[in-house]
């Protein structure tokens, strides 16, 4: 198929271009922030944090303006899936990750409440303005409250961890940088869009699935890569609170986009098998780190090793063989 050619540098162009802006656009919005005389602590929670969900927002907003908001959803799900999955059960496999008291009492909680709303406004197999705003409109208080609680209980050790994130920069190269990154991640997004579209006519597939497979883990990229360099320097004790807060926000913002521009139809199986999985993967991963937590005497030594890691990449794995057997039929 000679289409596919352009269709697969386009996104091999796409994934590279939105790992490189995403860096540079982050990092410079956290310059700024902290030129500006804002904390670095709150900037490593925020910005930071969320910054690897850039790609995933970028993705979503260029999937729905070109009619294609069923690939965003895909994306928001299937990152979902592929951070607990791949991301969390990769990082487990190479250090023991450490289980704070507030992932359990503020951030995990959050979690499966901003997937139940994610499963009430899929439920109708479409989002609609009213579901985008339901779920745009959760993200600020929900943000306030996550930063007020950690901000209260963050660990020496996390408090480092976010700040050392944010890099020195002078006025006129983080405006330099934000610029430059924000055009690229908007120019990449376009090309990973095109090139999964063109793909998913080619091989008659739904965007649906393309944005559930390569799309997902395509933009999972940044969270793989800095939970991986994360627990390799040492820093474990981000590593569950980035994904934690990487899936609330794609919940929240990644899907609402699509919801917002336009009236968007989604197939059912969307629902019954792939948000299903993902919640379930969710109930799984806040069962497991409750179990460690609550069955440690020694509360400062709880954590999350290589045998969950290894069952989340099972799953994750038997997701895909549901996935295939679905939709080769």
């Amino acid at each position: 198929m000679p289409e596919l050619l352009p269709a697969a540098l386009a996104i091999l162009a796409g994934f590279v271009g939105l790992v490189w802006s995403a860096d540079r656009f982050v990092g410079a919005s956290a310059a700024i922030a902290k030129l500006a005389g804002l904390s670095p602590l709150i900037i490593g929670l925020t910005i930071v944090s969320l910054g690897t969900s850039a790609p995933e927002v970028m993705v979503s907003l260029s999937a729905a303006l070109r009619g294609a908001g069923d690939l965003a959803v895909g994306n928001a799900l299937g990152s979902n899936l592929a951070n607990i999955g791949m991301v969390l059960g990769a990082t487990a496999l190479i250090a023991r990750l450490p289980i704070q008291k507030h992932l359990l009492t503020c951030e995990l909680p959050v979690l499966l409440l901003v997937t139940a709303a994610a499963g009430f406004v899929l439920y109708d197999a479409k989002l609609t303005w009213v579901d985008g705003v339901i779920l745009a409109g959760l993200l600020i208080p929900v943000m306030l409250f996550i930063i007020r609680a950690k901000t209260r209980d963050l660990t020496p050790g996390e408090v480092v961890a976010e700040e050392e994130e944010i890099p020195d920069m002078s006025k006129g190269q983080a405006w330099l940088w934000f610029v430059i990154g924000l055009a690229v991640l908007i120019g990449s997004a376009e090309l990973l869009v095109f090139g999964a579209e063109t793909t998913a006519l080619a091989f008659g597939v739904s965007p649906l699935i393309v944005g559930l497979t390569v799309i997902a883990i395509g933009t999972s990229l940044p969270e793989l890569a800095a939970s991986v360099m994360s627990a390799l320097k040492g820093h474990h004790d981000i590593a569950l609170g980035n994904i934690i807060g990487s899936n609330i926000f794609n919940l929240l913002a990644v899907m609402a986009v699509p919801g917002l521009i336009q009236t968007t139809q989604i197939d059912p199986a969307a629902f019954s098998r792939d948000y299903a999985s993902m919640a379930g993967l969710t109930l799984l991963l806040a069962l497991g780190m409750a179990a460690a937590f609550l069955f440690r005497a020694d509360k400062s030594k709880a954590g999350i090793g290589w045998p969950f890691g290894l069952s989340m990449l099972g799953l994750y794995a038997g997701y895909y063989v549901i996935l295939y057997q679905t939709t080769a039929q």
